[in-house]
């Protein structure tokens, strides 16, 4: 089984997920999808009520980008996981690169958001990644580590069932360059190392994210280490997303034919 997860970041009204979610549903109509790909799109909140609509009923699953560690309580302007299980979401994407340097989410925010999310039964994506200045000074291992430590540390037998690891090098994402494919063979390699070592008691997905397109998702998803795809500015386009669900299908078969 792959995954393929967009994130539609701080894009679409709510009558433009609507439309999108609605193309994604006709266009993925294939039976045997759902036997070889599992699906997630997480549009901003405000969109969550037309792509639940859009998609009830369907195999297509939706998630959210962000939530609070709380479950509710005086927080104005934030959204809780109770709130995001209400609106029928299945996952919720935790230490985006992105809420870490604009929003200034700590590791410790973070490790509590996750255990939030995987409390309520739900699937915590959790990215992790270094910037281009930490891989040139050759501290790929020692940010990965700490990034997973502080954040898994503790993580109940149970819960590690609900947990994804995105791997985003900061360098990669939005830049259309995606990391080399040796890079992400090592760096997920090294994700799954330390996940052994912090009681993982079995496989736990890791998805690669940065710069992903329907043109390099081929050789991304090929990969024996690469479990599935955080896809951002493609998943906003039905007919690049569309197609990175296809070929991730395809590398899912026992003879990968992508």
């Amino acid at each position: 089984m792959k995954w393929v997860v967009g994130n539609w970041k701080m894009h679409t009204t709510a009558q433009e997920a609507k439309l999108l979610a609605r193309r994604l549903r006709e266009e993925l109509y294939e039976p045997e999808l759902p036997r070889r790909v599992r699906v997630i799109v997480c549009p901003p909140f405000t969109s969550l009520c037309s792509v639940q609509e859009a998609l009830r009923g369907s195999w297509l699953q939706w998630g959210a980008q962000n939530c609070h560690e709380e479950l509710e309580g005086a927080f104005t302007g934030e959204i809780s996981v109770r709130m995001l299980t209400a609106l029928g979401c299945s996952a919720v994407i935790v230490g985006h690169s992105e809420r870490r340097r604009t929003a200034g989410e700590s590791t410790e925010r973070i490790a509590r958001k996750l255990r939030r999310v995987v409390q309520a039964g739900l699937w915590a994506i959790l990215c992790v990644g270094e910037t281009l200045a930490q891989r040139r000074a050759h501290r790929v291992r020692a940010v990965l580590t700490h990034q997973l430590r502080s954040a898994l540390q503790g993580l109940e037998p149970q819960q590690w069932e609900s947990l994804l690891i995105a791997y985003e090098p900061v360098w990669a994402i939005g830049t259309g360059q995606a990391a080399e494919l040796e890079h992400i063979r090592q760096a997920h390699t090294l994700i799954a190392e330390l996940l052994t070592q912090l009681g993982a008691p079995g496989h736990v997905p890791i998805l690669y994210g940065g710069s992903v397109t329907a043109e390099n998702a081929q050789q991304i998803l090929q990969l024996p280490e690469v479990d599935g795809v955080l896809v951002g500015s493609a998943s906003l386009d039905a007919w690049q997303f569309c197609t990175i669900v296809r070929v991730a299908a395809l590398c899912t078969s026992p003879i990968p034919t992508c």
